[in-house]
C-alpha cells in the first residue's frame, strides 16, 4: 500500500454562504441619497452655522443609517460563523455555537452569551401568512421532485435560514478546525464618525 492510499480524502468543502436582508439594503440605500441630497443642498447654498450643522448631521446620520441597514451580514462559513452587526463583528466557530433560535428575532447562543443576527429580520407578519397557507392546504409544493405533494412543510424566510445554519453546524461542529473561543471585533469605522458627529451636533445646536 503507498502513502497515497493510506492518506485519508480531505474533508468535503461547502460553499460559503453570506445572509442579508433585502428590504434594509434598499431602504438604507434610499435614506442614503435622501440624507446626502439635503445635507449637500445645505453645504452649498447654507451660511456657514448651516454649513457645519450639516455636516456634523451627515456625519452622525449617514454612520447609522450604515450600521442598522447596509452593514448588518451573517456569513457562514466551513467552520466559523461571523456575524456583523451594527456595532461589532462576532467570530463563532462552530464548535462554541451552542444553538439558534428565532423568536422575536434571531439569536445564536454560546456558552458565554448570545447574540442578535440583525441580518435575519424575523416577520411574524409572514409566520402567520405560512400559518394560514399551511392550514389551508394551499401552500406553494416544489416544481421538481418525484412526488410535489411530498414538499417539506413551508416555513418563513427566518426559520429557512436558521434551518440551513444548523445543518452546518451539524455538520462542523466537531471537527478540529471548527474549534475555538468567540472573539468580538468593534467597529471603529463607524463609531469614530458617529461620535463626532454627535458632539458636533449638540455643540451647533446649543450656540
Amino acid at each position: 500500500m503507498t502513502s497515497q492510499d493510506r492518506t485519508s480524502p480531505p474533508p468535503q468543502q461547502y460553499a460559503e454562504r453570506s445572509y442579508r436582508s433585502p428590504a434594509a439594503l434598499v431602504g438604507g440605500a434610499l435614506l442614503l441619497l435622501l440624507g446626502l441630497w439635503l445635507g449637500g443642498d445645505a453645504l452649498l447654498r447654507g451660511d456657514v452655522h448651516t454649513k457645519l450643522t450639516a455636516l456634523f448631521a451627515l456625519l452622525l446620520g449617514v454612520p447609522l443609517v450604515v450600521a442598522f441597514t447596509l452593514r448588518p451580514l451573517v456569513r457562514a462559513g466551513d467552520d466559523r460563523l461571523t456575524v456583523r452587526n451594527p456595532f461589532r463583528t462576532v467570530t463563532l466557530p462552530w464548535g462554541a455555537v451552542e444553538d439558534l433560535r428565532a423568536a422575536f428575532s434571531a439569536e445564536v447562543f454560546t456558552s458565554g452569551g448570545k447574540y442578535q443576527l440583525w441580518a435575519i429580520p424575523v416577520s411574524l407578519r409572514q409566520r402567520k401568512k405560512v400559518s394560514r397557507q399551511a392550514a389551508r392546504g394551499s401552500a406553494p409544493r416544489p416544481r421538481f421532485g418525484l412526488d410535489a405533494d411530498a414538499g417539506p412543510v413551508p416555513r418563513a424566510m427566518a426559520d429557512q435560514t436558521l434551518d440551513e445554519l444548523r445543518e452546518i453546524k451539524e455538520r462542523a461542529t466537531h471537527r478540529e478546525s471548527a474549534q475555538g473561543e468567540p472573539a468580538v471585533r468593534w467597529s471603529y469605522a463607524i463609531l469614530a464618525p458617529l461620535v463626532v458627529g454627535a458632539v458636533g451636533l449638540a455643540v451647533m445646536v446649543a450656540v
